[in-house]
């Protein structure tokens, strides 16, 4: 049976031009020593299914006791397998540069094809996840439950805390990764192979992310492990980026926790090719600053506080998003709650998103705040407290452009909520699991005739509606009259000296 795994492995390898009939033998007896194997027998069986196949050899290595029957311990081994298939790093980059001298999205399409081929995205979990839009005064938004993360069985979760702490890679993001076994409390990256850059003359990487929340989403990554920051070189090297790969859009998470992303310790962004409902949305109110009246600018209709400038000038792009942070970084409107320092505390920062539209560089400075107070310990511009039920994490940079990646709890408690709500249960026979979306739920029944049929699309949209509120919570300026009024204050200042 290993002999059979072992010949579809290979075969897979030559039919997705992995490796060459030449490397027949080589790639052979690398598998046979990863599975302590010493016989070998030619058979012409082939598995095709490479999942099929890697649950296979996964298989006979727990029989044999090389690994346990964990997914993490799966995990480490079979990218450990597909690690035998995957070509050096210099060929993965002398083939991207070369498709990339036709086109940049010659090069992408090949890479994308190729992170996908090798397993590092794992297409097989990726389509686990649910999707959908919902249509809202904002355009659709994209709305994500994220089952492709595997769940940590109490074994993994025990070994894991077992694990002696090392500093190498630093961190997930690191360009150290790229090869790198893994371990219990560290993903394998054998499959993983880096393209690399240079933006605002500093060296970084492309690579695509493994969980892939939208189509071709990348991750850009600094080679050095320095902290997030927002500043001038920041705005310069998306510019940099959408230049090269101009059907790509890029954005920076924000450099302070709260606004900011999971990862804070590494400076990197994400992009790729998804047209998000920001992107779509309208200006509502153009603006003109003063020394930069050729540049377009304006208030984006959207959920939360979003400036727009638009030029073919580069370095003009660059300077107005450069001004426009340098003062929100100081600013403060007691009247819209926002204060830029608790003490020597900084509040104020930007998420940016920038992309290429009708051969003009596009800019998107949405801004925030992390201030926090006893009513709003998680944050004043954070999701409030009776959202939480549904979102509670930070928003950000793929929230903000419209896209909910909402945690995986979600799905069984949605089923068990339609339920409940198609059955009509009183309060004390909600399941344990969902009594936190009681309130929730009394609100869409009391809007909704509910019936078998239409509950799982009637939870759809109200998720979808939640998640509006949620940008909304996050929004700085809020969309009324005196949001707005503070929001053009803030724009007069700008043109103040």
């Amino acid at each position: 049976m290993i002999s059979k795994y072992i010949h579809s492995l290979i075969q897979y390898g030559i039919r997705e031009n992995l490796i060459d009939k030449a490397d027949t033998i080589y790639v052979r007896d690398r598998l046979l020593h990863l599975l302590h194997e010493d016989e070998y027998s030619e058979c012409d069986e082939v598995e095709d299914d490479l999942v099929k196949c890697l649950e296979g050899l996964c298989k006979c290595a727990i029989q044999k006791g090389l690994i346990e029957d964990t997914i993490a311990h799966k995990d480490l081994f079979d990218t450990e397998l597909m690690d035998c298939l995957t070509p050096m790093p210099s060929i993965v980059q002398k083939t991207f540069f070369s498709l990339k001298e036709e086109s940049a999205k010659k090069a992408t399409d090949y890479y994308y094809d190729f992170s996908q081929k090798t397993n590092y995205i794992r297409k097989y979990r990726i389509v686990k996840d649910k999707k959908w839009q919902v249509e809202t005064e904002f355009g659709k938004l994209d709305i994500t439950i994220n089952l492709s993360k595997p769940e940590k069985d109490p074994k993994a979760i025990a070994e894991e805390g077992k694990a002696v702490m090392v500093n190498y890679p630093k961190c997930q993001l690191c360009i150290e990764n790229e090869g790198y076994a893994g371990r219990m409390n560290h993903p394998a990256r054998g499959n993983h192979r880096l393209i690399p850059l240079t933006l605002a003359n500093e060296e970084w990487y492309l690579q695509y992310s493994p969980y892939v929340y939208y189509n071709e989403h990348c991750i850009v990554l600094n080679a050095k492990h320095v902290p997030m920051k927002m500043e001038r070189a920041t705005f310069r090297k998306l510019l940099d980026f959408v230049e090269e790969f101009p059907h790509y859009f890029i954005g920076s998470n924000a450099d302070l926790p709260i606004v900011g992303g999971s990862i804070l310790s590494h400076e990197h962004f994400q992009g790729g090719r998804h047209t998000f409902a920001m992107e779509v949305a309208k200006v509502e109110k153009k603006w003109i600053f003063k020394g930069y009246e050729d540049v377009e600018a304006g208030i984006v209709k959207w959920p939360m506080s979003v400036i727009r400038l638009r030029s073919e000038d580069k370095k003009k792009i660059e300077d107005l998003s450069t001004k426009i942070l340098e003062r929100w970084r100081n600013y403060s409107d007691p009247t819209c709650d926002i204060y830029a320092y608790t003490e020597d505390e900084p509040h104020n920062t930007i998420t940016p998103i920038c992309r290429m539209k009708d051969g003009k560089y596009e800019m998107d400075l949405v801004l925030r705040n992390n201030r926090t107070t006893n009513e709003h310990p998680l944050g004043i511009f954070h999701p409030h407290s009776k959202l939480h039920h549904i979102k509670k994490e930070n928003i950000g940079l793929i929230e903000v452009m419209g896209l909910a990646v909402l945690p995986g709890r979600l799905a069984k408690e949605m089923e068990i909520l339609e339920e409940a709500l198609v059955n009509q249960y009183s309060e004390n026979e909600y399941d344990e699991s969902i009594q936190k979306h009681i309130p929730w739920a009394k609100e869409i029944a009391s809007h909704y005739s509910i019936t078998q049929d239409n509950t799982k699309d009637i939870l759809k949209k109200e998720i979808g509606m939640v998640f509006m509120e949620v940008l909304k919570d996050a929004g700085v300026y809020k969309r009324n009259e005196q949001g707005l009024d503070g929001f053009v204050r803030f724009l007069e200042n700008i043109n103040e000296e």
